[in-house]
C-alpha cells in the first residue's frame, strides 16, 4: 500500500508535465485531421483542441490545490491582451456590425486563449533542470521526425493532409507532385518553415552548448527541410537570424560552415532560388489606358509563380513592342466575352476590338509575383481599412477573413491599437525577462537563452510576411517553448541569487 501511495505521488506531482510530453509530441505530428468543421470557414475541431481542453482542466485542478504555479506578471500582461481581444469581438459584433458571423468572431477570440495558456502550463513544469532538459530534448525528438517525414514527403511519396483550401481542410490524404512544396505534418508549406525557422536557433545553441554533434545533423536536415519547402519569407528569417545569433557569440567558424552550407544546399534544391527570382520580374505589359486594366503576357505553370498586376512604372519606355501576339489574344478574348454578355452587339465587334487594341499600350514594368501582388493590393489594404474603422479596438477577430499574411496588419486591422499595442507588451517583455534573467549565468547557459532570443527574431521577421501567430501548431510550438524557457530560466536565476 505504501509503494501504491507513493506511486501515485510522484504521478501527481509530474502529471501536467507528463500531459504536457504528450502534447509536445502530439502538436507537430498529429496532421489537422478534423473531428467536426465550422460552419462558414475550414477551421475545424480537432484532437490538439480536445487534448488541450482535458490538460487545461488539469491544469486548473492542480492550480486550485496549489500544486503548481503561474506566473503573476505574464498573468496580468496575457489578460489584458485578451481583454482587448473580446472588446474587439463586442464592438465588432454588436456595435460596429464588422463581424459578419458571430460564432466566427467568438472562435477566434478564443483561439487567441487556447493558444497562448499553454504557456502557463508548460512554465508550471519547470520545478528542476532536468524537468527543462527532458521536454526539451522531446521537442527536439519531434524536430527529427517532422523532417523525416518531410523527406519521406519528398523521395518516397508520403501523403499529406493540408489546409490551404476548404476542400484540402476536409482531411483528404495528398499525394505531391515532384514541384509541390512539402509541408510535412503541417498543414501546408509555409507553417512547416516557420516551424523550423524558430527551431534551428535553439537547435544550433544546443549544439554550442553541449557540444554533441547530433543537433549539428539535426540543424542540417532540418535545413534541408526548410529549403524544400520554398518559403522565402521564412529563409529570409532563417538567415538573419542565424547568421546575427553566430556573430553575436562570435562563433565564426561554425558561421562559416552554416554559409557554405546553406549557399551549396541552395543551389542543389534549387527551387529556393527560382522563387527569389521571380520575386520581381522586369516585364513589358500592357495596360488599357481607359480603364487602367493590366494585362501581363506568361505562360501558368505549376512550376512557375505566376506574376501578379501590381507593378512599378520604369521611367525608360524604349524597346521594340513584341506584344502583338498576346495584344491579339486579349482583344480576342474581351471581344468574344463582351459579345456573350451582351455588352456589344456583333455589328459592333469590329469597332469594339480596334478600340480596344488602340487602348492597349505596352509599357516596361517592374512586376510582382502574385503572392506579394496579393498582399499589396488586396491583403494589407484590406486590414488597413479596417483598422481605420475603429483605430482604438480595430474591426474585430474574424472580420479580414483567414488570412492578411502579415500579422502586424492583421494586429491592427482585428484588434486596434489596444490590442497591438497589449500583445508587443506581452512579447517585448518575454524578450526583456530572458535577456536579463541570463546575463549573469555562464556561457552555456547564455548561449541556450540566446538561442531562444534569436528563434524569436527569425519569427518576428516571418510574421511580417505570414500569420505566423495564427497558424496552431506553430503558435502551440511558440508559446510552449517560451514558458519552458521563463520557467527555466526563471529557475537558474533564483538559484544563482540563492547562491550569491
Amino acid at each position: 500500500m505504501q509503494k501504491l501511495l507513493r506511486s501515485l505521488k510522484i504521478l501527481d506531482d509530474n502529471l501536467i508535465k507528463i500531459i504536457l510530453a504528450g502534447f509536445i509530441f502530439l502538436v507537430p505530428l498529429w496532421p489537422k485531421l478534423p473531428i467536426k468543421m465550422i460552419n462558414y470557414t475550414y477551421i475545424a475541431i480537432r484532437l490538439e483542441d480536445i487534448y488541450l481542453t482535458v490538460m487545461v482542466f488539469i491544469f486548473v485542478v492542480q492550480l486550485v490545490r496549489k500544486k503548481v504555479t503561474i506566473n503573476k506578471t505574464f498573468a496580468l500582461l496575457f489578460g489584458v491582451f485578451w481583454v482587448a481581444v473580446f472588446s474587439s469581438f463586442y464592438w465588432g459584433g454588436f456595435i460596429g456590425k464588422t463581424i459578419e458571423f458571430l460564432h466566427l468572431g467568438l472562435l477566434h477570440s478564443l483561439r487567441r486563449i487556447e493558444y497562448m495558456i499553454v504557456f502557463f502550463i508548460a512554465f508550471s513544469t519547470i520545478k528542476t533542470k532536468k524537468d527543462f532538459i527532458q521536454l526539451i530534448n522531446f521537442y527536439f525528438i519531434t524536430i527529427l521526425l517532422v523532417v523525416l517525414y518531410g523527406l519521406g514527403q519528398k523521395f518516397f511519396n508520403f501523403p499529406a493532409i493540408q489546409t490551404m483550401n476548404p476542400e484540402y481542410a476536409k482531411g483528404y490524404l495528398l499525394y505531391l507532385t515532384p514541384e509541390a512544396r512539402i509541408s510535412s505534418t503541417f498543414a501546408g508549406h509555409y507553417d512547416l518553415a516557420i516551424y523550423l525557422v524558430i527551431s534551428i536557433p535553439i537547435i544550433l545553441s544546443f549544439y554550442l552548448s553541449k557540444d554533441r554533434r547530433s543537433y549539428l545533423y539535426l540543424f542540417i536536415v532540418s535545413l534541408v527541410v526548410l529549403l524544400y519547402t520554398s518559403s522565402r519569407s521564412s529563409f529570409i528569417a532563417y538567415a538573419v537570424s542565424t547568421i546575427t545569433f553566430l556573430l553575436f557569440v562570435r562563433k565564426y567558424l561554425l558561421l562559416i560552415f552554416v554559409l557554405v552550407l546553406t549557399v551549396g544546399l541552395m543551389f542543389t534544391t534549387g527551387e529556393i532560388t527560382k522563387r527569389f527570382l521571380k520575386t520581381f520580374q522586369v516585364r513589358r505589359i500592357l495596360i488599357d489606358e481607359k480603364t487602367g486594366a493590366v494585362y501581363i503576357g506568361q505562360k501558368i505553370t505549376t512550376k512557375e509563380l505566376p506574376a501578379g498586376s501590381f507593378y512599378y512604372k520604369l521611367k525608360d519606355q524604349s524597346g521594340s513592342d513584341n506584344l502583338d501576339k498576346f495584344r491579339n489574344q486579349v482583344v480576342d478574348e474581351k471581344s468574344r466575352a463582351a459579345t456573350l454578355s451582351g455588352e456589344i452587339s456583333l455589328s459592333d465587334k469590329a469597332k469594339y476590338s480596334a478600340t480596344l487594341s488602340a487602348n492597349l499600350k505596352p509599357v516596361n514594368t517592374v512586376v510582382s509575383d502574385i503572392s506579394m501582388a496579393t498582399r499589396l493590393q488586396v491583403e494589407w489594404p484590406r486590414a488597413i481599412n479596417a483598422f481605420k474603422k475603429n483605430i482604438f479596438l480595430g474591426s474585430g477577430p474574424s472580420s479580414i477573413t483567414e488570412a492578411t499574411d502579415g500579422d502586424y496588419f492583421r494586429w491592427l486591422g482585428e484588434f486596434g491599437l489596444f490590442g497591438t499595442a497589449s500583445f508587443l507588451a506581452i512579447l517585448l517583455y518575454l524578450l526583456k525577462t530572458i535577456y536579463f534573467k541570463i546575463r549573469k549565468l555562464d556561457v552555456k547557459e547564455k548561449i541556450i537563452g540566446l538561442g531562444f532570443i534569436f528563434s524569436f527574431i527569425a519569427l518576428f521577421i516571418n510574421a511580417s510576411y505570414i500569420d505566423a501567430f495564427e497558424a496552431s501548431k506553430v503558435a502551440y510550438t511558440f508559446w510552449l517553448i517560451s514558458g519552458l524557457y521563463v520557467g527555466y530560466f526563471q529557475l537558474k536565476s533564483k538559484i544563482k541569487y540563492e547562491e550569491s
